[in-house]
């Protein structure tokens, strides 16, 4: 019973994997959308997701089958399938800790570009990709990737000599209700505004996204090693039943 049980938790394990790699793909209203749609090392990330809860969901299967009727080969195959995505959390844990600044570079590039190609008339996939920017840094209160100054590379923000801003990066309610494009300075400050005039806020979006990491290490530590430890046990009752059942029988296995 408390095979099956642990099996049947990986099959639980497997669907929760496999959903949030079809989240991060679904997903058009946050970070993670301005990722997935800017890089395509994220969307890659995605559908490995999808693989691997698929894989851990029949893996479950197959360790329910191989425990209830005692066939060894289930359950070492079970063990070995398990064994190598274990190995393969460990590798993927170490390349992105030892190319986190690569990594950090690489979005930092992809926000820029994006911030000085915003648009507000653009109708097609770039629109998505704004409305994304855009409600990160609503809901994070932050302006720019460094700070606001990034906008003054946006070539609209510029030609009109920075009399307007993005609503989005604005520290006012009314300006916030409008939701993305571009909003007017009450002062226009006779053309020569900058940045520094705008009603907007001061922090960073990169702040704001390493603070949240920050904020969250303590949960995302847990449920990785919690999966880790999941992992160990489903390898280690499997190995145990396999010592456990002496000899094949084939016959127990349910007929199609």
């Amino acid at each position: 019973k408390t095979a099956v049980f642990l099996f049947l938790l990986f099959q639980i394990l497997g669907a929760v994997i496999l959903g949030f790699g079809i989240w991060i793909l679904a997903d058009k209203t946050s970070f993670i959308a301005v990722l997935q749609m800017s890089s395509p090392s994220l969307k890659t990330g995605a559908y490995v997701l999808i693989v691997v809860g698929a894989l851990t969901m029949l893996m479950g299967f197959l360790g329910c089958l191989g425990a209830v009727n005692e066939v060894r080969c289930l359950l070492g195959l079970y063990f070995t399938c398990l064994m190598i995505i274990l190995l393969a959390q460990v590798a993927a844990g170490l390349v992105i800790y030892f190319q986190k600044e690569t990594l950090k570079d690489e979005l930092s590039n992809i926000v820029k570009d994006l911030i000085e190609n915003y648009d507000p008339l653009n109708e097609d996939e770039m629109r998505n990709l704004q409305d994304a920017w855009d409600y990160v840094q609503i809901q994070i209160a932050c302006c720019g990737w460094i700070g606001a100054k990034d906008w003054e590379n946006n070539e609209i923000l510029t030609n009109k000599s920075y009399t307007e801003y993005p609503c989005s990066c604005s520290n006012r309610s009314k300006d916030l209700e409008e939701g993305g494009d571009f909003c007017n300075l009450d002062d226009p400050v006779n053309g020569t505004a900058t940045f520094a005039d705008w009603p907007v806020h001061e922090q960073g979006c990169m702040d704001g996204v390493e603070q949240w990491l920050m904020d969250n290490l303590g949960v995302i530590l847990g449920v990785c090693t919690g999966v880790a430890v999941i992992e160990l046990l489903g390898m280690i009752l499997s190995i145990s039943l396999c010592k456990n059942i002496h000899s094949e029988d084939y016959t127990k296995v349910p007929k199609s």
